[in-house]
């Protein structure tokens, strides 16, 4: 199913939430010298027009980055999120919005690597497009690799099936973001499946998860699924910025899964996701939900 654009949705609040939760990881692995790789399973077109056609039809940024982009009162991480955001917009005003591509690339560093796979034809294409051009923008202004070595490679493919292939990084230190569109249903069950085998590959690692939460017995099961997978830890966080439509349609309620999560993550969420709630939230129905394990 090749129908899924994810510009639709561009900046609304299930992006602050994974966009700002991988921010945060890709800054923990920062903090030690040694490389590591991201790879980013469905990486989408990596930056959307927000005045486009697709973007502008619901405008769901409205119910997300927009509500963030003139306060003065953000947290740190949400800060953080925030300008790289503004770093796309140059000008100040709110016309693009990165996706998970480029706030990984903006993130990593010299030595870090970044592999990003699509298997949508046309958002293939733009997401490789949109990287030539981050290249040539930085190559303009004369800036050079420090390091051998290609530091973002597209390629279109099923990112499930591609995984394996890239698993474990040289360095044994690596993120990998798993968001498909869930418009499949067999989205969920391949989702448990990919992470059970990754996990036996590249115990280590540090695998994120997006989900959307919905009133289905997939969407429901999954993150029990995830629980039993046999990670060292794991961190589950949903917000929702209310309650379900009485048709059950919209998405209001999204999740990032995080299998072996730093352990300042979930400090951190814990003093945030009430900001977020309270930006976020358009009614008292809005709310979150945060929980750890280990195994």
């Amino acid at each position: 199913m090749l129908s899924y654009r994810h510009a639709f949705h561009a900046g609304n609040h299930a992006d602050v939430l994974k966009h700002m939760v991988v921010i945060q990881l890709m800054r923990y692995l920062g903090q030690k010298d040694t490389a590591y790789m991201v790879v980013d399973t469905h990486a989408g077109a990596g930056v959307y027009a927000l005045d486009g056609d697709y973007a502008s039809k619901n405008a769901e940024y409205e119910t997300g980055i927009a509500k963030l982009w003139d306060r003065k009162d953000l947290p740190p991480a949400v800060q953080e999120y925030v300008d790289v955001v503004k770093s796309l917009n140059p000008s100040g005003k709110m016309r693009y919005y990165p996706g998970s591509p480029y706030c990984a690339e903006k993130v990593m560093r010299d030595q870090d690597r970044l592999r990003l796979f699509e298997l949508h034809p046309t958002e293939s294409r733009v997401l490789a497009d949109n990287f030539r051009k981050l290249e040539a923008h930085a190559a303009a202004q004369g800036q050079r690799p420090t390091v051998r070595g290609k530091r973002v490679m597209v390629e279109r493919a099923d990112g499930f099936l591609a995984l394996k292939a890239t698993l474990p990084p040289p360095s044994r230190r690596g993120l990998v973001l798993i968001d498909p569109p869930y418009e499949d249903k067999r989205d969920y069950a391949r989702t448990a499946e990919v992470l059970r085998d990754a996990l036996t590959r590249f115990p280590t690692g540090m695998y994120a998860v997006w989900y959307p939460v919905l009133q289905r017995n997939e969407s429901i099961q999954l993150p029990e699924k995830l629980k039993r997978l046999g990670a060292k830890s794991w961190l589950n966080v949903t917000l929702a910025i209310h309650g379900p439509a009485p048709d059950g349609f919209g998405l209001h309620n999204s999740g990032m899964f995080i299998l072996n999560p730093p352990w300042t993550l979930e400090p951190m969420l814990r003093e945030l996701m009430p900001y977020l709630v309270d930006v976020l939230g358009v009614d008292d129905t809005a709310g979150f939900v945060l929980e750890s394990g280990e195994v």
